[in-house]
């Protein structure tokens, strides 16, 4: 029996609904997507099932200690992508994972979830808008994770870290011109940081560009993306029936590319379902940063559920060829451990802040 002052008595069904439904999505998908392995599902449920407990956990603490918390855990996890280069293993080239006994954890992940934290920390105890010294200090603490995540390396988690920063210092009230001035610098680097990327990366960006150039090369990954979604039609092909998914021509299916099996197995009807549990999911996360009563968690909830949407956008626009291949997984559908966790523990944050009111 709850205590009639427990904030549990708010638990918001309308921000925790759709959740479960992308959960039942990705288990639906994901036995597909996996050759209709039931270990794979399993593996998945499972990891749910720890990620709803983070998410019960992270529901639990009240904001105000939240606050207090996140500069150290920015801290902490800074200190973790510095470690990274020096005891990190390895695995497809890039170094971004710390074994820790049986576990394996990946601090650019944690790190995606902490800078907003902190950022809305620093942020609301400071004027609005902030003053350019203010700026240049939040501008700081986005760049020294983003070079770590850059240089492990992990491009397209780094452009996720800078943006989730970004958002939050558009919400606490930075001028459209800070943003304008970063995306002219940003241009006009372009020609340096081409000689800085990894072969790799650099054929990502030409099969983006002209994927028809190398059909079995860089160009591969979208356009069997591209034909999977394509020939889903309106209603799709049917749940195991995918061609490009079952007999194997489409990558990575269970992770980054697992919209393009939804979309050939359920066609449109289906994709918009699915976006539809996301915006459901993302204006409920709104509304309650928009109630609210103080700054921060006013910032967290708004920022948090706003980077959410930003992933799911990233991710659709990927499969889709409306951006590079940058190796982001669809959220809460996609299989994956530490970014299901972080994305959990977030969602439960948000869910904290309803139950409070943003007390």
């Amino acid at each position: 029996m709850l205590h009639p002052d427990s904030p549990w008595r708010r638990f918001d069904w309308p921000f925790f609904l759709p959740i479960l439904g992308l959960a039942a999505v990705s288990f639906i998908v994901l036995y597909s997507a996996g050759e209709q392995d039931p270990g794979l599902v399993l593996g998945q449920a499972a990891r749910f099932g720890i990620g709803l407990g983070a998410f019960f956990m992270a529901a639990a603490i009240p904001p105000r200690v939240l606050g207090l918390l996140a500069p150290y855990a920015y801290a902490v996890t800074l200190g973790m992508l510095g470690l990274v280069p020096l005891v990190g293993s390895e695995s497809m080239g890039a170094q971004r994972w710390l074994e820790l006994g049986p576990w394996s954890i990946q601090p650019s992940e944690i790190m995606k979830l902490v800078l907003p934290l902190t950022l809305a920390a620093f942020l609301s105890h400071q004027d609005y808008p902030p003053r350019a010294t203010v700026q240049i200090t939040a501008l700081i603490l986005i760049a020294v994770p983003m070079a770590l995540v850059a240089n492990q390396p992990d491009l397209g988690t780094a452009v996720l870290i800078g943006a989730s920063g970004g958002i939050i210092l558009f919400l606490a009230g930075a001028p459209m011109r800070l943003f304008v001035t970063l995306g002219t610098l940003a241009a006009a680097s372009l020609p340096t940081l081409w000689f800085m990327l990894h072969d790799y990366q650099r054929r990502r960006l030409i099969g983006f560009f002209n994927p028809s150039a190398d059909p079995q090369g860089a160009g591969y990954h979208i356009t069997q993306s591209q034909i999977a979604i394509g020939s889903g039609g309106f209603t799709g092909k049917g749940w195991l029936e995918g061609t490009q998914s079952q007999l194997e021509f489409l990558p990575e299916r269970h992770t980054d590319f697992i919209f393009a099996v939804m979309s050939e197995e359920f066609g449109l009807l289906g994709a918009m379902v699915l976006l539809g549990l996301y915006l459901i999911l993302v204006f409920r996360g709104m509304t309650i940063a928009s109630r609210s009563r103080e700054m921060y968690p006013r910032l967290v909830a708004g920022g948090l559920s706003s980077v959410f949407f930003f992933y799911v956008v990233i991710n659709i626009s990927m499969t889709t060829g409306l951006l590079p291949v940058v190796g982001v997984p669809l959220p809460l559908v996609s299989f994956g451990g530490s970014s299901l966790m972080a994305l959990l523990t977030g969602l439960g944050f948000v869910m904290g802040i309803a139950m409070r009111r943003g007390r």
